[in-house]
């Protein structure tokens, strides 16, 4: 619903394969996407929120502290 300034989109957690020490390995991931509207957010702020929440997203125990 208008206003909005960003949309977040969140993918499902799959299997894919990543490079992790310089060796293949399966590892979980999710796909998070924000969307901004550069009118009302500058994308180098919409970066940061997004990093912040991959972060934590990585490391859920960080909330309680």
């Amino acid at each position: 619903n208008p206003p909005q300034a960003a949309i977040l989109a969140v993918g499902r957690i799959a299997d894919r394969v990543v490079a992790r020490n310089g060796q293949p390995a399966v590892l979980p991931t999710m796909m998070l996407t924000l969307s901004c509207d550069h009118r009302a957010l500058d994308g180098a702020r919409g970066a940061q929120f997004l990093g912040a929440l991959a972060d934590l997203v990585e490391e859920p125990l960080a909330l309680l502290v």
